[in-house]
């Protein structure tokens, strides 16, 4: 395992995948533990859209997305420490990816512009690490 961690390629699927984890793990989890607090400002953010009747909805999606492309990658991290396979870190990725894409557009919707190019970085971050587990 450490000789495989220890070489470039590896370490910075790891390194990427262990990233992504904490980030929508935690991202997740805070939606989650104050989703009453979420969904308020949410539905402010979104209320002279026309998305306002969908916020729960989307709501939920983006939390279910969050977490899954959390665990998946985290999951995949632990296999490409283990056994060097990538699949699983792509797939968590992938989720990762579509979860920023998901945001992007409501934050483009709700016409937060500085949100939505705040959320750039990691979008290329997740499609980054897509790239990254097929070398």
């Amino acid at each position: 395992m450490l000789d495989r961690l220890l070489s470039p390629i590896h370490s910075a699927q790891f390194l990427a995948a262990a990233m992504l984890a904490v980030l929508f793990i935690q991202s997740g989890l805070d939606k989650v533990i104050d989703f009453a607090g979420n969904l308020a400002w949410l539905q402010g953010h979104f209320s002279k859209t026309p998305l306002r009747g969908q916020v729960k909805a989307m709501l939920v999606t983006v939390t279910v997305t969050e977490i899954l492309a959390g665990f998946v990658s985290a999951a995949g991290a632990l296999v490409i420490a283990f056994d060097g396979r990538t699949a699983v870190a792509t797939w968590g990725a992938q989720l990762a990816a579509l979860n920023i894409v998901m945001l992007f557009l409501g934050q483009r919707v709700a016409k937060d512009y500085a949100g939505a190019a705040s959320l750039v970085p990691y979008f290329v971050l997740s499609v980054g690490t897509i790239v990254l587990m097929q070398m």
